[in-house]
């Protein structure tokens, strides 16, 4: 079933299919409800399993303002309640890891998690901070020689060094790309007490593997498994190795 819920004013697209134990698919930054097609249709054997667009992403309305990850895990928080979800296993990608992270770590109903390649421990160096370091020149610049002329001086900088994340977003989720980024979610990862495996393509640049050995240090119950051959996407690219892995944590 697809349909659309709202929460504070934001509709949010959801699809809910299968029956049993409730699974909750986070999807990465810049995806939506379609890239978790085969992971649901695998799980939805034995389990109810419901994805969702992030606002901003998908067929979701765009936030009412520059969110972060704090705005997306309540969202996320009254999407659980709303829908009546019990004892959830958040399964999060990449940015959707950042939100499982959040959420876990401070609500005891969460059943499991599992983290495929996902974000969560803040980067040494972006090309998103690199292009906010060119919008402070950019606003430096123009006071001297006119924002017309600046525009064009500096904005082919900022277009060759902004990561295709960021030139693909509109103008508010822009702004919310460069908030998230750079938070770092280390500090709350101890104090998620739900069993979490971590699921991480070997050859992940974006998220790479050492991310995923500081997670399962600073998560008391985790356990990492990694893909070889893949990347950011091993739930995709090794799909089933993946459910396989996944149906055996669900069960155990």
């Amino acid at each position: 079933m697809e349909n659309i819920i709202n929460i504070n004013g934001v509709n949010v697209r959801y699809k809910t299919t299968g029956e049993g134990d409730d699974v909750l698919l986070l999807h990465g930054w810049g995806c939506n409800i379609e890239i978790w097609k085969p992971i649901q249709d695998g799980l939805e054997k034995h389990h109810r399993v419901t994805a969702i667009d992030f606002p901003g992403f998908g067929q979701s309305q765009e936030p009412p303002e520059i969110w972060g990850v704090e705005e997306y895990t309540q969202c996320t928080e009254r999407l659980i309640e709303q829908l009546g979800l019990q004892k959830p296993t958040l399964i999060g990608h990449s940015f959707g890891g950042r939100v499982s992270i959040l959420l876990a770590s401070r609500n005891n109903y969460v059943g499991k998690v599992i983290l495929t390649d996902a974000a969560g421990i803040k980067p040494q160096s972006t090309k998103i901070s690199v292009s906010r370091i060119f919008s402070k020149l950019k606003k430096a610049t123009a006071k001297v020689i006119g924002e017309a002329a600046t525009e064009k001086l500096v904005r082919p900088f900022v277009n060759s060094l902004a990561s295709e994340d960021y030139k693909n977003a509109s103008g508010i989720m822009k702004e919310v790309l460069k908030k998230v980024v750079d938070e770092d979610l280390q500090h709350v990862m101890p104090s998620i007490k739900a069993p979490t495996l971590l699921i991480w393509g070997a050859n992940d640049t974006a998220t790479p593997v050492s991310d995923a050995q500081i997670m399962e240090k600073l998560i008391p119950d985790a356990g990492l498994v990694v893909v070889p051959g893949c990347t950011h996407f091993a739930f995709l690219e090794n799909t089933p190795f993946f459910l396989t892995v996944a149906e055996n944590f669900l069960k155990s």
